[in-house]
């Protein structure tokens, strides 16, 4: 079995709270691309591995992907077959854009489909939130709502079809470390979720590009957020409605309503940026 399995953009992230179980409460609006990964998925062996095509990612349980098949059979209450999984990588790693989490719902969407369907999308999305917080989300797709701690889900009208650059700077990104300097600082400014969502309701594209904002944008470290803002400036002048970062970064992405300026956007972004890339919304 071949699979697809589209990265995530954020086009809005909040961090309302940390929780007493030690995860935090957000409030994200979410978006599904043409950026993605290829899983293909076959019999064989005894438990499950996973290879890729990126020597230093793990092959066991540690691997999004192994853990999503053996929860998958887990809630299933049957044994383990033997599987091998690949992955052919074209989301970057440690983007902010679900590379591993959407691999699992890919995983989790083709057993579902090999067992003849026993869970339905909605309970195959509560089988993926014991798999990772956004893996819900990735199970279902297109544009949505997600609070909680990424678990809680409400489709949305979809975002008008556009095309998207997306640039993810070399440089890695601490997650760990940016919950706690959010945690430590009062956030002044936050995104207008309300508005986008009316935005998206009214089919408004401008609209919707005017307000996307990720709050952790201004906690990310002096030169980090620099070179993100960059980025946006560049995909801004180049003619996208909006442009924000997604998740925790690094990855910024402008959204474009005319294909030959998103292309141009990704051409003059390459040239420092080797993870530049010109996708379509889904």
């Amino acid at each position: 079995m071949e699979r697809f399995a589209p990265a995530k953009l954020n086009l809005t992230l909040d961090v309302l709270g940390k929780r007493p179980d030690g995860y935090h409460d957000l409030k994200m609006v979410m978006q599904s691309i043409t950026l993605g990964d290829t899983l293909t998925l076959e019999p064989g062996g005894e438990g499950v591995r996973v290879q890729t095509d990126l020597h230093f990612l793990p092959t066991g349980p540690k691997n999004l992907a192994a853990a999503a098949a053996l929860r998958f059979y887990e809630t299933l209450g049957r044994p383990v077959p033997g599987l091998e999984i690949s992955i052919r990588k074209r989301i970057p790693v440690c983007a902010g854009m679900a590379g591993g989490s959407t691999d699992a719902a890919a995983v989790l969407r083709a057993l579902n489909e090999k067992e003849g369907n026993p869970f339905s999308m909605e309970e195959l999305a509560r089988v993926g939130e014991g798999v990772g917080s956004d893996v819900p989300y990735c199970v279902l797709g297109g544009t949505a709502l997600a609070e909680g701690r990424g678990e809680m889900l409400t489709p949305l009208p979809p975002l008008p079809r556009c095309w998207v650059a997306v640039c993810k700077p070399d440089f890695p990104v601490s997650t760990p470390e940016l919950f706690a300097r959010i945690d430590g600082m009062r956030v002044r400014c936050r995104p207008d979720t309300a508005g986008l969502l009316a935005a998206l309701a009214a089919g408004d594209l401008p609209g919707v590009a005017r307000r996307m904002y990720n709050v952790f944008e201004k906690v990310l470290p002096e030169r980090q957020e620099v070179r993100v803002a960059e980025i946006k400036h560049t995909l801004i002048q180049c003619g996208a409605l909006g442009a924000t970062m997604s998740g925790t970064g690094p990855t910024a992405f402008g959204l474009f309503q005319r294909k030959e300026l998103a292309e141009e956007a990704c051409a003059l972004l390459s040239e420092q940026n080797r993870d530049t890339f010109l996708a379509e919304t889904v």
